[in-house]
């Protein structure tokens, strides 16, 4: 069996076949291109470094958000194309939940943010029990100093990745009592690895769905629906 992995929600691109039990190839990219110009042909050379088909696609596991309007679309639309194309599954999986797996089994609280842009991050707090993740702050948009006080409640020790994690890291040094990380290099960005290994065990879980049911979690509304909605409450107001 194998499974493709597709992650768009931020900067980083990045693709991964998993076959059996391993990761058998990995592609990724966090360069100034578009997902749109990336990710079909890293698709198609990593699958050919390999002699894949995709054919021999079981699934297919997208980043699901949140992350960035444009990027989840891209990787949304890329994966329910090969999933209607071969009639396979979609598995959804959490990009935070992704980000997270990354550090699997850590002994701190694994805390991935990302750059929401207006003063908020995408975040979210998971730890590890017996292997298990275990969500103990489900996903959402905060500002930094509403997300140091949930973590001042929750006083564990916390191993922060994430773009928005170097953007924060003298703040969350300064304010939290606990032991705080910063994850290496390898491990601070998305990686479409992480994701496959996700997805595998949600797909035991029967978490896998039809590709035409699929829509990204964005938490919030996009830039275009505030505008919008601010000009329409202003016009009633008016």
């Amino acid at each position: 069996m194998k499974i493709l992995a597709i992650e768009s929600a931020a900067s980083t691109a990045s693709v991964a076949l998993w076959s059996e039990g391993i990761i058998e190839a990995e592609f990724t990219v966090d360069f100034q291109k578009t997902h749109s110009q990336t990710l079909l042909p890293m698709i198609d050379g990593m699958m050919k470094m390999v002699q894949a088909d995709r054919r021999d696609l079981a699934a297919v596991a997208v980043s699901s958000g949140p992350g960035s309007f444009t990027g989840l679309r891209i990787g949304a639309a890329t994966a329910k194309g090969i999933c209607q194309a071969l009639n396979i599954p979609l598995i959804p999986v959490s990009t935070l939940e992704g980000m997270a797996f990354q550090c699997f089994d850590a002994a701190s609280c694994v805390c991935p943010m990302m750059d929401a842009r207006r003063k908020q991050v995408y975040t979210g707090l998971y730890h590890f029990e017996a292997g298990e993740l275990v969500t103990v702050i489900e996903p959402c948009a905060l500002g930094i100093e509403e997300l140091a006080e949930k973590l001042l409640a929750i006083d564990m020790p916390v191993l922060f990745l994430g773009d928005a994690a170097p953007l924060h890291q003298e703040y969350l040094k300064e304010t939290l009592r606990v032991p705080v990380l910063f994850a290496p290099a390898h491990a601070a960005r998305q990686r479409a690895g992480a994701l496959a290994a996700r997805a595998v065990l949600l797909m035991e879980e029967g978490r896998a769905v039809n590709a035409e049911e699929f829509a990204p979690e964005y938490l919030r509304p996009s830039q275009a629906e505030r505008v919008r909605a601010e000009k329409e409450a202003a016009e009633r107001d008016g």
